[in-house]
């Protein structure tokens, strides 16, 4: 590992929601990313949105192990996935072949490979995977991770908010076309654990820093947010009067998929107490108020519904 506090690295997904927070929390703490950049599908290059992108794909595995250069102190996997669990598990062990034994590695997970709260049970991260469907593999990309000889660290999300977009924004969206919140609900009443998406990013950056090879931290500002609160808000962002109605998992899953209706019906009590011991300290504004009062709330000119 550079010995300097300032590192050199590789950013799988710096375009996207959580990796573009990532990218900037890196820099900000004074480390420089390298963003890896596709090619176009007629083989020309993309145009890399900064001069240090290297070219790779997440389903080209020689590419992956090209990318990863001797001057590359880090790996951050921050990348969408790509729906199909044994290729990003083929990817992620690509990317760690030529990481050196010092090297880290953090891949950006979620919480929902831990599946639902038994009985209102606090998962911590020492709780076993039960991945639900939509997740369904990815515990072998966290298990390859984790048992890598470079120093694989693995970042579970909640669900994800801030600067107006993830889960959120399309419940903004669900409320501005209805006339008021939706969720889904099952037998039992849904509640997520939940994270700024600049605080992800910091806990990301400690992780790099940080972090032994092994680990499981998981990134959870709020443990338990009940999701009918959520959409109460969601219904305030979108101007309303903060008014909520339930959705039936097998009506969603028609309009969304089964699986994606699954989750967002998940019941979800989550520590994240483990980030916190290496100095992690989430500061940016609740979802409920990030929903009423920040990126994601109404301005005079959104408009109702009549």
């Amino acid at each position: 590992m550079n010995t300097n506090s300032s590192l050199r690295v590789l950013l799988i997904g710096a375009t996207g929601y959580i990796g573009g927070a990532v990218g900037r929390a890196l820099e900000a703490a004074g480390h420089t990313v390298v963003p890896l950049a596709r090619e176009a599908p007629e083989g020309g290059r993309t145009e890399p949105a900064r001069r240090d992108a290297v070219i790779g794909d997440l389903t080209d595995t020689t590419s992956l192990r090209a990318a990863v250069t001797p001057d590359i102190d880090a790996v951050v996997h921050a990348g969408a996935p790509l729906g199909d669990w044994a290729a990003d598990t083929d990817a992620v062990t690509a990317l760690l072949d030529r990481m050196r034994p010092d090297g880290a590695f953090v891949y950006v997970s979620g919480t929902w490979v831990l599946g639902p709260s038994t009985g209102g049970d606090l998962l911590d991260e020492d709780s076993p995977a039960h991945p639900i469907s939509i997740v369904a593999g990815r515990e072998a990309v966290e298990h390859a991770v984790l048992t890598s000889s470079a120093r694989g660290a693995v970042v579970r999300a909640g669900v994800v908010h801030g600067r107006g977009g993830g889960i959120p924004r399309l419940m903004v969206d669900w409320a501005r076309e209805h006339g008021h919140g939706r969720f889904v609900a099952a037998s039992v009443a849904p509640s997520w654990a939940v994270v700024h998406v600049e605080d992800l990013a910091d806990l990301v950056v400690l992780a790099v820093g940080r972090a032994p090879g092994g680990t499981v931290l998981h990134a959870v500002a709020e443990t338990s947010v009940p999701v009918v609160q959520i959409s109460r808000a969601a219904d305030d962002a979108a101007g309303g009067a903060g008014r909520a109605v339930p959705w039936r998992v097998g009506d969603a899953s028609a309009a969304l998929g089964p699986a994606f209706a699954e989750a967002l019906a998940l019941n979800q009590h989550v520590s994240g107490a483990r980030a916190r011991r290496i100095g992690w300290r989430p500061t940016r504004p609740t979802l409920l108020d990030d929903l009423r009062e920040g990126s994601y709330a109404a301005r005079p000119s959104v408009a109702r519904p009549a």
